[in-house]
């Protein structure tokens, strides 16, 4: 069955001290969870578990990011995560250290319910 991009919602995290690819990669998932409230499901009484979830994880160094680990937070669906190069290291040449930013995409995906609803009056 075809299926329907029906939320993309974009996250920043950051690893200021520990510079940790996963932390900051786990903070800008929940960031990015935070700005969404699914309704549909309980709406619709669609079952969660149908949802197909697609994160993009940018960082610097993305063989560093923990996808399994981030993929244990997200609360509903199937999670597929993946780690691709971008986000922002920041050095601190003063204090010989790098502040880690990461930057994630959340893409949610649901089967094509298209004609499947009626609208009664």
């Amino acid at each position: 069955m075809a299926e329907k991009r029906i939320i993309l919602e974009m996250g920043t995290g950051n690893d200021l001290y520990g510079q940790d690819y996963t932390k900051a990669a786990r903070r800008a998932v929940q960031d990015a969870l935070h700005h969404s409230s699914i309704t549909l499901f309980s709406n619709l009484e669609i079952d969660h578990t149908e949802m197909r979830v697609v994160v993009t994880i940018a960082v610097q160094k993305p063989e560093q990011v923990n996808c399994d680990l981030v993929a244990k937070d997200l609360p509903r669906g199937h999670a597929t995560v993946h780690a691709v190069r971008g986000g922002l290291d920041v050095e601190d040449s003063e204090a010989g250290t790098r502040h880690v930013v990461a930057t994630a995409a959340v893409e949610a995906f649901l089967p094509d319910m298209a004609g499947c609803y009626k609208l009664t009056s």
